[in-house]
């Protein structure tokens, strides 16, 4: 019987069990070890119950928002007088139950296929002990929930420790009041005034998700705008609509610190004004799951921010260990992370492999409207990474969006001058994250506006924007060539 290769992965997140199940199927002997449960903070505690929250929120909205238009009569008891009341509410508690049963039982199918394809799953926590052995092979120290410990011996290590949320130092999370992103789904109650400390992605979604399930959201934003990182088109829309939906969206403002008073939370802002409600959440950001790894003493190099540096196929500065995930801090997406987990162990099982390529990827911001981007951004073209014409159409235009009463939202695409080709596109629309799809084809594919636009669509339909954007790039290419 020939040599196995052993492969211990830290971390049970997307980066984590995407790479044993490739490890696994190469034939490697694999070990995960991991203290929370398969899925990560992907699944449990971030990802799957966020989007699961706002699947309510967004059927809420669509009902608040379109049944007028589109002719819905609801029968209720309402008071003459009182008759323009909310005729829909919410049972959070039921909501968060739901959600937290999904995210268990998605958890529970990646075990299953985990441990189907021959992979060990170990419950506890691990770090590399020491320097690489002569031989070629690591230590990890596994120490489970009671405090002993076991040694295993790997070929390669990967970290795919994931992250955690950022506090504020006098705005300390107690899982009543002051809430971080992972104590939401404890709540029974809806918060009648939710302050939300945040307005990067995670902000965004939930302060549009509980505006849409009934709460009275204020939105701190230490920036211009909500969402910076993201194509400002896109953000302009969202904070148009979260301000028209009755959120009091509060740029430049940053916050200083949270405290309880009774029953209700007041948050102070760098410039002295204090805003109060019932509850708070805090989303600024994440840090690193870096610390108590052992990585100084097994060489591996971590940036100042505490993320663990690696190089495009997932190599850290230490030779036989790879990093994956939000640990990496390249791109806090799953996808990302899955990708950067299958192609160290690609990589260093001698399969076939291609670099990670950020240009390629595609990513969403669950509010509603969604906001689906891929490849070059507006930023790009803008500082003149990209040389690039741009198309953008209201989707207001679009008779599948009349027809369904939906009045915000666009199709923008981004493609070289000369050749046509398609480098990116935003789309801000129900469902964007199915949309974007065929943007992301192309985008990889180096597909033309002429083939996009050649295509067929069905008519009428969301999509048929995309071939009309595309038809435009392709006729004033034409015209600018005549």
């Amino acid at each position: 019987m020939g040599y196995v290769t052993r492969i211990v992965i830290i971390g049970g997140g997307p980066g984590g069990y995407e790479a044993a199940l490739v490890a696994a199927q190469l034939g490697a002997e694999v070990t995960v070890v991991d203290c929370d449960g398969l899925g990560g903070a992907s699944v449990l505690t971030d990802c799957v119950p966020s989007k699961t929250l706002i699947a309510t929120a967004e059927v809420m909205t669509t009902f608040d928002s379109s049944y007028e238009e589109l002719g819905i009569i609801v029968a209720d008891d309402t008071p003459p007088l009182e008759q323009a009341a909310r005729v829909v509410g919410v049972d959070l508690g039921k909501v968060n139950r739901r959600v937290k049963r999904l995210a268990l039982a998605q958890s529970h199918d990646i075990t299953a296929s985990v441990t189907r394809a021959g992979a060990r799953v170990m419950r506890g926590r691990g770090r590399l002990d020491g320097m690489q052995a002569l031989d070629g092979s690591r230590k990890v120290v596994v120490t489970a929930a009671d405090g002993s410990e076991e040694t295993l011996t790997a070929d390669a290590v990967l970290l795919a420790t994931g992250g955690h949320p950022r506090e504020l130092p006098d705005a300390q999370p107690d899982g009543e009041r002051i809430l971080n992103w992972t104590q939401v789904y404890d709540l029974t109650e809806l918060p009648e005034e939710l302050i939300v400390v945040g307005s990067g992605v995670t902000g965004a979604e939930f302060a549009g998700a509980y505006q849409a399930l009934g709460s009275k959201v204020t939105l701190v934003s230490s920036r211009d705008r909500v969402l910076p990182g993201e194509d400002p088109d896109a953000a302009a829309v969202l904070e148009d609509v979260f301000r028209r939906r009755g959120m009091n969206v509060m740029a430049r403002s940053r916050a200083q610190s949270a405290k309880r008073v009774g029953d209700r939370v007041e948050v102070t802002l760098a410039d002295g004004r204090v805003i109060t409600g019932s509850h708070c959440l805090m989303a600024v950001g994440a840090i690193p799951n870096s610390a108590g790894l052992g990585l100084e003493e097994a060489g591996v190099k971590v940036r100042e921010s505490g993320h663990i540096w690696t190089d495009k196929v997932s190599r850290t500065t230490a030779p036989g260990v790879y990093a994956a995930g939000d640990v990496t801090g390249v791109f806090a997406l799953a996808s990302v992370a899955a990708m950067q987990g299958r192609i160290a162990m690609y990589h260093f099982l001698g399969d076939a492999v291609a670099p990670l390529n950020l240009k390629t990827v595609s990513s969403n911001v669950f509010t509603d409207p969604e906001i689906a981007t891929v490849g070059y951004s507006q930023a790009d073209v803008d500082a003149g990474k990209i040389d690039a014409r741009v198309v953008k159409l209201p989707l207001l235009r679009n008779p599948r969006a009349k027809m369904q009463g939906i009045r915000d939202g666009f199709v923008k695409i981004f493609c070289r001058p000369g050749t046509g080709i398609v480098v990116g596109g935003v789309v801000v629309a129900p469902r964007a994250s199915e949309l974007i799809h065929p943007i992301s084809i192309a985008v990889d594919n180096n597909l033309t506006v002429e083939q996009i636009a050649n295509a067929f669509t069905v008519y009428p339909s969301l999509s048929g924007s995309i071939a009309e954007v595309a038809r435009q790039l392709h006729t004033r290419k034409a015209g600018a060539e005549a």
